[in-house]
C-alpha cells in the first residue's frame, strides 16, 4: 500500500532501545546502528504485522514512519476535527439482537469496513474487552465505537457511532442505556434459528422509544440458514416489511457494504441545537486507575470543550473537564464534542457515585432544563456474599468497592451471619449477572467467596398493620407474637418462543412453576410464542436449566417485571441441635415448603462431619417441624479392654459413655466447616 510514515518521537527512552533493537535485527549490518550516526532504512511492513512498506529512521532519536491509510485505520497521530460533522453528518445507531447471534462479529467487521481498527488485527470481538466476556461468549458491558465512513452517494463523510449491546435478558438495562443515545437500531436476527424472545424484548425497547428499525438477517452464509422463514417471521410478529431487510453474514462479509449506507439513508441525525447551552446525558461510567472516573456521555445540545467547568444537575457538583474526546475505539482525546456527538469525558470525579447514570451535565453557573433521564435499575436477586475465609473480610471489602465502580448497577450492603461472619447483601439484575460479577470477583481481584442462595424480595404485614421488605430471609422475625397476615411476591412475564412440539412439556413445566397463561400464538407452522406470568422465585431458582433441558436447547427465554401478587409464603428455618442456621433460611411457597426441607435435610447430613454426640438436623415453619434426618453419633468401643468378667461391669462403662453423650449434646456446639456451607448452596 505504498511507503508509509509514523512517528514516534523519542521521549520515551524504552522505545527508542525498542526501535534500535529492532534496526539491528531487520537492517542489513553494512548500514550500521551507531547512536552518533543517522541510519535510513525501508523495511517490509510483514516483519511488523502490519500491511505497507515502512521507513525506520535511528539515530539519536529513533523514529518510526508511516503514511496515513498504511496502518488501515488512518492516520492515528494527526488531530481529529470534529467541527467538520454537524448534526446531519452524523448518525447514531445500536445493534440490538438475542444472545448469539452475531452482534460482536457484526461490530468488527463493521470497524474494520470504516478503517476503525485494522483488518485481522487484534482480537476477534474487539469491543467485548472482559476477561468474562471472552471465556463465556457473551457481552456484559455496551461497549460504543465511533467511526468515519465516507459515503459514495453525496461524496461526504459521515460520522457513525455505533453501540453494541448485551443480547441476555439479565443486562437489558445496558440495552435501554444503550437506545437513550441512539436515533435507530439494526435488528439483528440469526437466519437459522429465527426470532427469539429477546429479539422481541428488544424490539419492543426500540419501537417505544421510537427509533428508526433496520432489521438485518445475519449468518447467511450458514447450511441450515433460511432467510424466506425468518422474513416471514419478522412481518407475522413485528409488521416488518421483506423488502427492507437486509441479508448479510458478517462471517464471511457478505452483504456488509450495505449496511452503512442504509444506516446513513433511514436512520434520522440528532436533533439537538448547537446554540443551546450545553447539556449533555450521562450514560455510563467506569473507574480507570490513571484517570479517575470516566464518564460516556451524549452530548444533546450546545459544545463541549477541555478547560471548562461543568456541573451535575442531580447533585450540583462543579467540576474542571481534564479530558474530552471519542471512542475511536480506544480512548481518543480531541479536545472539544459537538451537538450529537458521543463520546467520553474525565472530569476529576473521585467515585462513580458522583457519575449518576442518567444525569444531565451542564456548563457550570448556568440553568438548563434537566434531561428525562433512565429509571434507576430494578434489582430482581439477592444474595450475600462472605469472603471463604473470615479474615479475608477486608480485601472482600476492598475488591466489591472497586468492581461496583465499574458496574453501578449492583447494589451493596454489608451485613453479618452468625455462621458465616461478616459479609454483604448484594443485588443484582438476574443471576447470569450474579454469577459474571462473582467470576470476575475471583479473576479480576483474586477473591475468594460464598454467596448464599439467591432470593427474591418480598413484602410481609404482621397482624398490627406494619409492612416490611426482606430481602434477606434470615431477617424474617420467626416469632410467635408477630403474626403475618398477608404477603406478597414479585411476579414477572414471561416470554418463550419454542418450535411446537414442546408446547406441551412448556405448558406442564410452568404449570407446576404456579404460572398463568397470557397468550398461546403461532408465529409459523414451526414455532409457538407462549407467555406466562411466573412468580420470580420460581423463575432464579432453576427454571431456565429445566427449560433448556424439556426442548433440548431450541426454546428461547426472556422475562420483564410485572406487578407484586399476594401469596401464601413461610419462612423455612433449619436447625441444628435445636439452633437456627441463619445462612441457610429460606422464603417459599408452603405448598413446596415440605419438599424443600427434606432436600436440605437429606443433603445436610450427607455434608456434615459426625461428632461425638447425635445431631438432629431439623426443617422447621415456625414452631412446627416438617422435616428431620439424625447423624449418628461417633461411638468409642469402651467395651474393648474387658476380656469377659461379670457383664454388670460392661452396663456400667455402657451408661457411663451414655452419660457423657448426653452432657456433651447439652453443652457441645455443631461447627459447620466453610466447605460445607460452600457445597450445600452450589448444590442448591
Amino acid at each position: 500500500m505504498g511507503t508509509g510514515r509514523v512517528l514516534c518521537r523519542g521521549a520515551n527512552r524504552g522505545v527508542n532501545e525498542y526501535w534500535r533493537s529492532f534496526a539491528s535485527r531487520h537492517l542489513s549490518p553494512a548500514q550500521g546502528v551507531a547512536r552518533s550516526r543517522p541510519l535510513q532504512a525501508s523495511v517490509p511492513g510483514s516483519r511488523l504485522g502490519v500491511r505497507g512498506t515502512f521507513v525506520v529512521s535511528c539515530g539519536s532519536q529513533c523514529r518510526w514512519f508511516s503514511s496515513p491509510g498504511s496502518a488501515g485505520a488512518g492516520d492515528r497521530d494527526s488531530p481529529i476535527d470534529l467541527a467538520l460533522y454537524p448534526p446531519n453528518l452524523i448518525r447514531n445507531f445500536s445493534i440490538i439482537a438475542h444472545v448469539d447471534h452475531g452482534k460482536s462479529t457484526l461490530a468488527d467487521r463493521l470497524l474494520e469496513l470504516t478503517g476503525t481498527i485494522r483488518k485481522g488485527h487484534g482480537q476477534p470481538q474487539y469491543l467485548d474487552k472482559l476477561q468474562v466476556e471472552r471465556e463465556r461468549g457473551i457481552t456484559v458491558k455496551a461497549q460504543t465505537a465511533t467511526m468515519f465512513y465516507d459515503y459514495s452517494l453525496d461524496s461526504r463523510k459521515y460520522l457513525l457511532n455505533l453501540i453494541d449491546t448485551p443480547g441476555h435478558v439479565d443486562f437489558s438495562y445496558e440495552v435501554s442505556r444503550s437506545l437513550a443515545a441512539c436515533q435507530g437500531v439494526l435488528l439483528l436476527v440469526d437466519a437459522s434459528q429465527g426470532v427469539q424472545a429477546q429479539t422481541v424484548a428488544n424490539f419492543f425497547l426500540a419501537y417505544e422509544a421510537e427509533l428508526s428499525i433496520i432489521p438485518v438477517i445475519n449468518k447467511i452464509d450458514q447450511p441450515t440458514a433460511d432467510p424466506e422463514r425468518v422474513k416471514e417471521q419478522l412481518k407475522s410478529i413485528f409488521d416488518i416489511n421483506p423488502d427492507d431487510v437486509l441479508l448479510t453474514s458478517a462471517k464471511t462479509g457478505l452483504g456488509l457494504a450495505e449496511v452503512l449506507p442504509t444506516v446513513i439513508e433511514r436512520i434520522p441525525c440528532p436533533k439537538g441545537s448547537p446554540e443551546q447551552p450545553l447539556r449533555m446525558l450521562l450514560l455510563d461510567s467506569y473507574y480507570d486507575e490513571y484517570k479517575g472516573v470516566v464518564c460516556h456521555v451524549a452530548v444533546v445540545d450546545g459544545t463541549l470543550k477541555k478547560g471548562v467547568k461543568i456541573a451535575s444537575a442531580a447533585t450540583g457538583q462543579s467540576y474542571e473537564v481534564n479530558d474530552v474526546g471519542i471512542l475511536h475505539p480506544e480512548l481518543t482525546s480531541t479536545s472539544q464534542l459537538f451537538t450529537g456527538q458521543v463520546g467520553y469525558v474525565v472530569a476529576g470525579m473521585r467515585s462513580t457515585k458522583e457519575a449518576r447514570i442518567g444525569d444531565t451535565l451542564h456548563l457550570a453557573r448556568t440553568q438548563v432544563e434537566p434531561l428525562p433521564g433512565f429509571k434507576p435499575a430494578k434489582h430482581m436477586v439477592f444474595a450475600g456474599v462472605y469472603p471463604a475465609d473470615g479474615s479475608d473480610f477486608d480485601a472482600l471489602n476492598h475488591a466489591i468497592e472497586r468492581l461496583t465502580c465499574n458496574d453501578p448497577s449492583v447494589s451493596v450492603s454489608k451485613e453479618s451471619s452468625g455462621a458465616l461472619g461478616m459479609g454483604f447483601r448484594c443485588g443484582f439484575l438476574g443471576l447470569l449477572h450474579m454469577d459474571v460479577f462473582h467470576q470476575r470477583l475471583e479473576q479480576e481481584y483474586g477473591a475468594q467467596v460464598i454467596s448464599t442462595t439467591p432470593t427474591v424480595p418480598y413484602v410481609f404485614e404482621y397482624s398490627d398493620g406494619s409492612k416490611v421488605n426482606v430481602q434477606n430471609p434470615a431477617a424474617l422475625s420467626s416469632s410467635p407474637g408477630k403474626r403475618i397476615v398477608k404477603c406478597w411476591e414479585p411476579t414477572v412475564m414471561a416470554t418463550i418462543i419454542t418450535p411446537s412440539e414442546y408446547v406441551g412439556s412448556l405448558m406442564t413445566l410452568c404449570s407446576e412453576r404456579r404460572g398463568e397463561q397470557i397468550e398461546h400464538t403461532f408465529i409459523d407452522g414451526q414455532r409457538v410464542l407462549l407467555k406466562y406470568k411466573l412468580p420470580l422465585r420460581e423463575v432464579v431458582i432453576d427454571f431456565y436449566n429445566e427449560l433448556k433441558s424439556i426442548t433440548s436447547g431450541y426454546a428461547s427465554f426472556d422475562y420483564e417485571e410485572s406487578e407484586m401478587e399476594a401469596s401464601d409464603l413461610v419462612k423455612l428455618d433449619l436447625l441444628l441441635n435445636g439452633e437456627p442456621v441463619d445462612a441457610l433460611a429460606s422464603i417459599l411457597h408452603r405448598s413446596n415448603a415440605e419438599r424443600v426441607g427434606r432436600e436440605l435435610c437429606e443433603k445436610l447430613k450427607k455434608i456434615l462431619d459426625r461428632q461425638l454426640f447425635e445431631i438432629a438436623i431439623q426443617a422447621a415453619i415456625g414452631s412446627k417441624v416438617v422435616a428431620r434426618e439424625s447423624l449418628s453419633a461417633l461411638r468409642k468401643n469402651v467395651l474393648a479392654k474387658c476380656y469377659g468378667g461379670d457383664v454388670s461391669r460392661k452396663r456400667k462403662l455402657l451408661e457411663k459413655q451414655k452419660e457423657g453423650k448426653r452432657r456433651m449434646k447439652r453443652v457441645g456446639s455443631v461447627d459447620i466447616p466453610q466447605e460445607a456451607f460452600h457445597s450445600l448452596l452450589r448444590n442448591s
